[in-house]
């Protein structure tokens, strides 16, 4: 199956419009990752605590941020969650304990700062867990079990936690709605001592800055090694101009990803470190097909300019290069819409990567060949030579400039 049969596109005459392409998108990146939100560094490298809220209604991201502030919780990042209508939202602290405490502390300063009318000397029902409200019916007793009450309280007090994150999703709207699941007794004893707040607290996650410090260190290393172990296989296979141009293009396909999450403000986290080194590895394959097919034809096109063997190569290889891009880019956006929160960055590198590691291997790695060339015509040198054997033989064939 091909798109395209024998197709003549000069690839090579529109260089100065594909630069200014990735000019653009390169120094927006750039900008924003220097003066508007920086590099946006995920709990798993920055360290802090990540509080998981769900919300009754439509949470309002100002107001919930004010209230971060009045609390004297600063710098705080508040993200949505799932689908719209799921009222869900992420608040990220910079706190940089490890310890227990420290999970409990920033669950409780949440809680505490969204609570803004909360009746003085009444828990919320709505943050309240199983054992908390197991003491608090052992103590009231309103059952009037006695001393053996407490295999009867916990159990009526896990059956309306269940039914609070399992059934309501987490967050009660009223009292009435337990009807049918604790006693009547039980019941007016929890509705005369506690309330009900609009939110819930329902997951907590800490890294420590330490943990965070040395993730970052082995996702450049990680990064770097894979780079550098493509310029030497690249070097050795073809020639080394070929390995420079695919860690040239390599690096245009990575800053312009990272760009991409600067610029939506998207926290780049392990799972996108997969994704970036899953794209250095695609994108250098797709270059390494073009490379191959202009080494073939240098062999067969001796007397033929370097540009005229690179716009034949790109043309030869174009229905391939569509029909292999197009498939991964449908899989991986559909990844993208229906993969849910926890994928959203993975797949969002991905889609971006996709694109830009197709599009700089026609046109950013094979027109570095050509401007190679011309460079050292230009200095009087004689022309590169280009590989043109295959297996363990190396041929030399000068390009003709």
């Amino acid at each position: 199956m091909e798109f395209f049969r024998d197709p003549n596109i000069d690839f090579l005459s529109k260089k100065w419009y594909f630069i200014a392409f990735s000019l653009v998108f390169s120094v927006a990146g750039i900008l924003s990752m220097l003066f508007w939100h920086g590099l946006p560094l995920g709990i798993d490298f920055r360290g802090g605590t990540l509080v998981y809220v769900k919300y009754s209604h439509a949470p309002d991201d100002n107001a919930v941020r004010a209230a971060m502030d009045r609390a004297g919780l600063h710098n705080v990042r508040i993200q949505r969650l799932g689908a719209v209508g799921g009222n869900e939202i992420l608040i990220d602290l910079p706190v940089q304990e490890t310890n227990e405490q420290a999970l409990d502390r920033g669950r409780n300063q949440i809680i505490s700062a969204l609570q803004t009318n909360a009746p003085a000397g009444k828990p919320d029902l709505n943050n309240t867990s199983a054992l908390a409200l197991t003491s608090y019916l052992m103590q009231k007793d309103p059952l009037h079990l006695g001393t053996d009450a407490q295999q009867r309280y916990s159990a009526i007090a896990q059956a309306i936690v269940n039914y609070r994150d399992k059934t309501k999703g987490g967050v009660l709207s009223s009292f009435d709605e337990l009807r049918g699941v604790a006693e009547p007794a039980v019941l007016a004893s929890i509705q005369n001592n506690f309330f009900l707040s609009d939110f819930g607290v329902y997951q907590v996650e800490i890294v420590g800055p330490q943990v965070g410090a040395q993730l970052r260190k082995q996702a450049v290393l990680a990064t770097a090694y894979s780079l550098a172990g493509m310029l030497i296989y690249l070097g050795f296979r073809f020639e080394w101009i070929y390995g420079v141009a695919a860690v040239v293009t390599v690096f245009h396909d990575t800053l312009i990803t990272l760009g991409a999450f600067s610029l939506t403000n998207k926290p780049i986290s392990l799972t996108v470190i997969a994704a970036i080194l899953t794209l250095i590895g695609y994108s250098n394959n797709d270059t390494i097909v073009v490379f191959d097919r202009i080494r073939e034809n240098l062999k067969l096109m001796r007397r033929e300019k370097l540009s005229d063997v690179v716009n034949r190569s790109i043309n030869q290889t174009l229905s391939r290069t569509i029909l292999t891009a197009g498939l991964t880019f449908l899989t991986v956006l559909a990844l993208y819409v229906f993969g849910g929160e926890v994928l959203h960055g993975f797949s969002f590198a991905l889609v971006i990567g996709i694109l830009i590691g197709t599009y700089s291997s026609i046109a950013i790695a094979a027109p570095i060949l050509v401007a190679y060339q011309d460079w050292r015509s230009g200095r009087n040198k004689p022309p590169a030579m280009v590989p043109a054997g295959s297996g363990g033989r190396r041929e030399k064939v000068r390009a003709k400039a």
